[in-house]
């Protein structure tokens, strides 16, 4: 039993020097390992030796076992590097350094719109923020007139992290930051990535862009809010569109609205975009809370301020005639690379 198992090893390391590709070692594993392989026929065997003789056999054979299911690991490992470095190698060269005499590629469609508004919105004297993704209850609640347990809560399915923080459920978390470093009068716009745990379809996502924007000042009135809103949409669709201002509760604004703009995939007539009612919600907004201001360290006796949330990923729906929402966060770059930067 010795000499055939010493007979059996030298066999398998000259088979195993000769393996040079992965198939041939992996065939080289079921001749040796596999249910009939020469290793598992001698563990077979055993059965038929007996007394010490079987526990020091055994021992020989489970050590070669051992050593093969090792070599063939080692073996499969160097294969591997050595086709890589051979990938590598055939791997068409380029140099970094040569000047491009073509620019390629594309913007995606919402940073080519929220570039528009920055432009259309700093023309008119507002200041663009930036705010981070991941926050705390109380500027994306409490600091917005929305308390723990306030039913306003439910219309957000908030993503929360094992640290106790969440992910922005829209860019109205940034309102009080904003308010403490720069205080009244102030103008300002900050877009950003919003996430809510919700079902998606045609017209909603769990990962979306809004642009919140605010203004306070002395007597700003509903009218300010109105005249910013039209004159933004003039410029991004160049010509005019159908608005809808109707009543809206949201507890950071008071009084509040929503507004919509004509669906201008279906032209009004209705589309699963626009839930078949011919019209796209795209604006909450309003008077900001006394309360809010107050948070943000404004006396709300003597200024007041609107406040907005442009659905951007809805806007570029509209402007682009996209009409599935989530082809936008679908990295489908043949649906994508028709935007192009001028």
């Amino acid at each position: 039993m010795n000499e055939k198992i010493s007979s059996l090893r030298e066999s398998f390391e000259r088979e195993l020097e000769a393996a040079k590709n992965s198939e041939a070692v992996e065939k080289l594993r079921v001749a040796y390992l596999g249910k009939k392989g020469s290793v598992t026929e001698l563990l077979k065997g055993l059965k038929d030796v007996s007394g010490e003789q079987k526990k020091e056999m055994g021992q020989h054979i489970n050590l070669l076992k051992k050593q093969v299911e090792e070599k063939i690991g080692a073996q499969i490992e160097k294969i591997k590097a050595a086709e890589e470095e051979a990938l590598v190698a055939s791997a068409e060269q380029y140099d970094v350094t040569l000047p491009v005499t073509e620019a390629e590629g594309s913007y995606h469609p919402i940073t080519l719109v929220q570039r528009q508004l920055e432009e259309i919105f700093a023309s008119m004297g507002f200041t663009i923020e930036d705010y981070s993704e991941i926050v705390d209850d109380y500027h994306c609640f409490e600091a917005l007139n929305i308390p723990k347990h306030h039913p306003a809560r439910d219309m957000q399915d908030t993503y929360y992290l094992e640290n106790g923080q969440l992910l922005k459920t829209h860019t109205s978390a940034a309102q009080n930051a904003i308010m403490k470093k720069y205080g009244a009068p102030l103008r300002a716009i900050f877009p950003g990535r919003c996430f809510r745990n919700e079902a998606t379809d045609a017209c909603h996502e769990n990962t979306f862009f809004q642009m919140e924007g605010i203004m306070i000042d002395k007597n700003i009135s509903i009218s300010n809010l109105i005249y910013f809103m039209k004159t933004m949409l003039s410029e991004v669709f160049e010509r005019d569109i159908n608005v809808c201002l109707r009543p809206g509760f949201f507890p950071f604004v008071e009084p509040g609205f929503e507004l919509d703009i004509s669906c201008l995939i279906c032209g009004g007539e209705g589309c699963p975009s626009c839930k078949n009612s011919g019209w796209l919600e795209l604006c909450p907004c309003g008077m900001i809370h006394p309360n809010v201001l107050t948070a943000g360290g404004i006396d709300p006796e003597e200024y007041t301020g609107f406040a907005f949330g442009l659905g951007l990923t809805r806007l570029v729906m509209m402007k682009y005639g996209v009409k599935d929402i989530r082809d936008l966060n679908s990295g489908n770059l043949k649906a994508l690379s028709q935007f192009r930067h001028e």
